[in-house]
């Protein structure tokens, strides 16, 4: 290499001016699809946990302390911030924010907990609607979240285990 190359190379790089952005002086405008964290309205959570079912990070806990009284935990941990939880909340008690500077040393600025109050029906004592039998084949039970080790917990106090549900397939529970 010789000198002459690298002045032609500096005399390039001084034409092309600033190529930076002048990004903690001075933040640029956040684009219109920008997705930041998650922020939940109690006010208008029912608590139907479509949340929690379709965080692919698992991020948000559910407990159910008793059948009027639920609690559901975002952590904020592992949360990729895909935005799958505000999609499919009925009532749009999940936004996200715009917010981009998440970094923090302490994690309970992003941790949030709602309590929520379940209202349960006079006559039968649920808080839902019976399920369609396509439904029951599914587990049932209260969700059972571990809220105090931060953790997801696949637990169900019942199955359907009178009868088969297909014929000429064994499934075997555990």
């Amino acid at each position: 290499m010789s000198l002459l190359s690298k002045l032609q190379e500096t005399l390039v790089c001084l034409k092309a001016g600033r190529v930076t952005l002048p990004y903690p002086a001075q933040a640029g405008p956040v684009p219109e699809t920008f997705r930041g964290r998650p922020i939940f309205d109690a006010a208008r959570c029912i608590g139907c946990a479509g949340c929690a079912s379709n965080c692919p990070a698992r991020e948000i806990l559910v407990v159910d302390v008793c059948q009027e009284i639920r609690i559901l935990q975002y952590l904020g941990r592992r949360c990729t911030y895909c935005g799958r939880c505000a999609d499919v909340c009925p009532e749009k008690a999940i936004t996200m924010s715009r917010e981009f500077e998440t970094a923090t040393d302490r994690i309970g600025d992003i941790r949030q907990r709602l309590e929520l109050f379940m209202s349960t029906c006079q006559r039968c004592g649920r808080c839902f609607t019976e399920p369609s039998p396509l439904e029951q084949l599914k587990l049932k039970g209260y969700r059972f979240d571990d809220v105090q080790n931060e953790r997801w917990i696949f637990r169900s106090q019942a199955y359907l285990t009178s009868e088969a549900a297909v014929d000429d397939i064994s499934i075997d529970l555990d």
